[in-house]
């Protein structure tokens, strides 16, 4: 299975790019639903979180205080580090388990911390999506309704747009209208059709002459 893990910062429109390859009948993994489930009540995961955590970081309902969580992380590395150790693992064997069982040409490893979970190994081929700082920070100040400060504190926790672009095999700049961008999608879609192939032939190949 020929693996595209897709990243980009926040608010740079990963998830319209995701919707437009799931058209294509594309499977898209993704890691942040895979750390929502993680977290539902009964989930080890929780249960591990609690124990580090205690039981603060839940709402009176048991499920977990994600304004808590972002609060926590945001002001103590410690925490954010101790979180991380707790998912990170779960996440990757998630996204390596379910992207071992698709069928298609390809799939889709939607994985917006690809960089700092250190999870480029997972993947066969990196595609990032990019946007103009300015435009990056104004859509994330209307999405969420932050202001600028707590935006660019958001933006801060992220790594820099030129670590993602430093390991881009491939690159969309979404700065202009849908139309482009799904054009941009639809070329790359015929592109990862054709390096699927060819990764599938050669790996054939290897075999044939292993045996």
């Amino acid at each position: 299975m020929f693996k595209v893990g897709l990243t980009g910062g926040i608010a740079s429109g990963k998830s319209t790019v995701c919707q437009l390859f799931s058209q294509y009948g594309i499977p898209v993994i993704d890691a942040d639903s895979i750390a929502r489930q993680l977290v539902d009540p009964g989930q080890d995961s929780l249960k591990e979180i609690v124990q580090t955590f205690s039981t603060a970081i839940l709402q009176t309902d048991g499920t977990l205080n994600r304004a808590a969580v972002r609060q926590l992380i945001f002001s103590d590395p410690k925490a954010k580090q101790q979180l991380e150790n707790i998912l990170h693992p779960r996440i990757r064997q998630q996204l390596f388990s379910q992207s071992e069982q698709q069928t298609a040409d390809y799939c889709i490893l939607a994985i917006p911390l690809l960089i700092e979970a250190h999870m480029g190994d997972l993947v066969d081929h990196i595609l990032v999506i990019d946007i103009d700082p300015e435009l990056q920070l104004q859509r994330l100040c209307e999405r969420d309704n932050l202001s600028l400060h707590n935006a660019q504190m958001v933006l801060n926790n992220q790594c820099t747009r030129q670590q993602r672009l430093s390991i881009a095999h491939d690159i969309i700049i979404n700065n202009g209208s849908p139309e482009l961008l799904a054009q941009f999608v639809e070329d790359l879609h015929n592109k990862y059709c054709e390096l699927a192939k060819s990764s599938a032939s050669s790996c054939q190949h290897n075999d044939s002459h292993g045996q």
